[in-house]
């Protein structure tokens, strides 16, 4: 497959290599995209806590900065486009979500990344049976670049309350 994954930052923060977030990106598309898109096409921004913290209160009416916000392409029926949407990242709040919870930055990276381009293609995680089968592919994906399941870091760590 063929993707137009284009890299877009306003940030000073350290960030994974353009080459690694396309292969993310690149791989989800390609193991959840069914050929839906012949050539699929998406932006992914990454940026600062201000940046971040504007978009989610424009188009989500909450007031600080997220991980990641997906903007899914609102095309007319039959366009022949194979433009998915915009992705904006916060590079700080990864960060810190990664130290927090004791991860890899990269593998949240990774997952980052995987979660927003899996919510491009229609996937969500609002309703229980599809929150499971969006969490399956993200372990599947994040495995095939050799990451640990992110949901298990996650219980662990809940449960080791001081």
């Amino acid at each position: 497959m063929t993707a137009l994954v284009t890299i877009d930052r306003n940030t000073h923060a350290p960030t994974p290599a353009d080459g690694l977030i396309r292969a993310w990106a690149t791989e989800t598309l390609a193991a959840s995209s069914r050929g839906r898109v012949e050539r699929p096409e998406i932006c992914i921004r990454i940026t600062d806590t201000d940046e971040a913290a504007h978009f989610n209160k424009v188009y989500r009416s909450k007031t600080q900065a997220t991980n990641v916000l997906s903007f899914p392409a609102d095309l007319p029926p039959g366009t022949p486009s194979g433009l998915l949407g915009d992705l904006v990242i916060c590079a700080q709040v990864v960060q810190q979500e990664a130290k927090l919870q004791n991860k890899c930055e990269e593998a949240h990276w990774a997952h980052m990344v995987i979660h927003g381009v899996l919510h491009l293609l229609g996937h969500d995680h609002q309703v229980p049976t599809d929150a499971d089968a969006m969490e399956a592919l993200e372990v599947e994906l994040l495995e095939r670049f050799s990451f640990p399941n992110p949901y298990e870091l996650t219980e662990s760590l809940a449960g080791a309350q001081p």
